[in-house]
Formats: structure tokens, C-alpha cells, sequence
């Protein structure tokens, strides 16, 4: 046998190392692009601060019959570009009794829309397009909006209320910016880093109902309500 040129030993092992850093370099790219694609959006509140305005929880009923009502809202006034956003809420359980949506401008006497959902409705994430019922959010104003399910029609205190407040804003010429020609799976990042509330949850959430086994949509809508306090158990 004869024996082994020390140059072209070498050459083989470097080929060897070559191809060992390649593989690996691919491994981490595929890797990056996996954590990338299940990145979490995450929320800035807007710079001007407004007194907590969020109302809703868990609610203590009989033994075994705990019951969380919420709306995916801040605590604080909540914004969004859109002149008729969709609201969302959640009910942890199936709610039989009438449910009434109420959405008033602060300081006004008569509400812009009182809108009833007859039972039953089904436990999860909820959402009311206001485009449905021709209402529309005049800019800079600020609403209260209240999702209340009727207990007795004849004792209106005893209703079970969940309520947030929201306001109609301009985007910033850096956020038009950014959302021209941006991807469906990029909206909630820029309308999140905007301050832009609503419209981040409205996004994740139409990618969840265009696509209900959207695992990592459905992954970054509960964080980003985990970091305004709250938690959807089941989504």
C-alpha cells in the first residue's frame, strides 16, 4: 500500500471540517428560522397615560361553576387606526342569558350602540365587527364599551360586566410606513411595537379564524394578552 501524501491528507481533512461546519450552519439557520416564525409580538402602550379603565375577571359562582369574562383589552385606553374595529371578548363558559354590548363616548348621556346577542353563546373568544352595525369611532375621542350578560332582566344591577375604553388614532408615518406590503404574520408585531392595541389583536386573531389550527398565532395573541394582565385559559 502506498502511503498517504501529507498534502493531500490534509486537503481531506479540511474538506472533512468544510463540510461539518456547513451542516451544522444549516442546522442553526433552520433552527433561527423556527424560533423567527414563533417569535412573540410585543406590546408598547402609548407615551400618554389614562387612568385603568378595564373592568371584568373571574366571577365565583356555585362550587364548581367558576366563570371568567373578559375583554381582550388593556387596562388602560386602548388604541386603534380603524374608524370600525372589531372588539373581542371571552367567556370561559357557554352563557345562556342575553348578552348586551354597550359602546359610549366618555361624558356622553346616550350611547352610540347598544347591540343584544340572544343565548346561547358559546364559550371562547368572541368578536363584535362594528362594521356589521354601521358604527364608527369619530378620531380622538374616547369610548367605553361594556360586554354585560343579562343574570335577570328585572335587576340590571345584577349583571355580570367586563368593559374596556378605546380610542380612534392616526398612525405615525414610521408605522404606515412599515405596514405597506407587510405580511399578514409581521401586522401584529408593528401594530403591537405602535401601541396599537386593537389592531394587533384584531390580526392575530382574523389569522385564527382563517386558519383555526394557526398553533402560533394562537400562541402569540395569549402572549400578548398575558402582558396586559390577562389569560385566555382555553385558547
Amino acid at each position: 500500500m502506498k502511503p498517504v501524501n501529507a498534502l493531500m491528507l490534509t486537503g481531506i481533512v479540511m474538506m472533512s471540517m468544510g463540510m461539518a461546519w456547513a451542516s451544522t450552519a444549516q442546522a442553526q439557520d433552520a433552527g433561527s428560522s423556527t424560533v423567527a416564525s414563533q417569535a412573540m409580538p410585543s406590546y408598547r402602550p402609548p407615551m400618554r397615560g389614562a387612568p385603568a379603565s378595564r373592568l371584568g375577571g373571574a366571577h365565583r359562582g356555585a362550587e364548581g361553576d367558576d366563570w371568567t369574562l373578559l375583554v381582550l383589552a388593556p387596562e388602560h385606553t386602548g388604541q386603534t387606526t380603524a374608524a370600525q374595529p372589531t372588539l373581542y371578548w371571552y367567556t370561559s363558559k357557554d352563557v345562556e342569558q342575553p348578552v348586551e354590548i354597550t359602546l359610549i363616548a366618555r361624558g356622553a348621556i346616550d350611547p352610540l350602540l347598544e347591540h343584544t346577542l340572544k343565548g346561547p353563546v358559546r364559550a371562547g373568544v368572541q368578536r363584535l365587527a362594528l362594521a356589521d352595525l354601521g358604527v364608527s369611532l369619530k378620531p380622538g375621542t374616547e369610548y367605553q364599551w361594556f360586554v354585560s350578560v343579562i343574570m335577570d332582566p328585572t335587576q340590571r344591577s345584577q349583571d355580570y360586566t367586563a368593559g374596556a375604553a378605546i380610542q380612534r388614532v392616526a398612525a405615525d408615518q414610521e408605522t404606515q410606513a412599515r405596514l405597506q406590503n407587510a405580511p399578514a404574520e409581521e401586522l401584529a408585531f408593528i401594530y403591537a411595537q405602535a401601541g396599537l392595541w386593537f389592531d394587533a389583536i384584531d390580526s392575530l386573531s382574523q389569522r385564527i379564524n382563517s386558519s383555526p389550527t394557526d398553533a402560533v398565532a394562537r400562541q402569540q395573541r395569549q402572549a400578548l394578552v398575558q402582558q396586559v394582565g390577562l389569560k385566555l385559559p382555553k385558547d
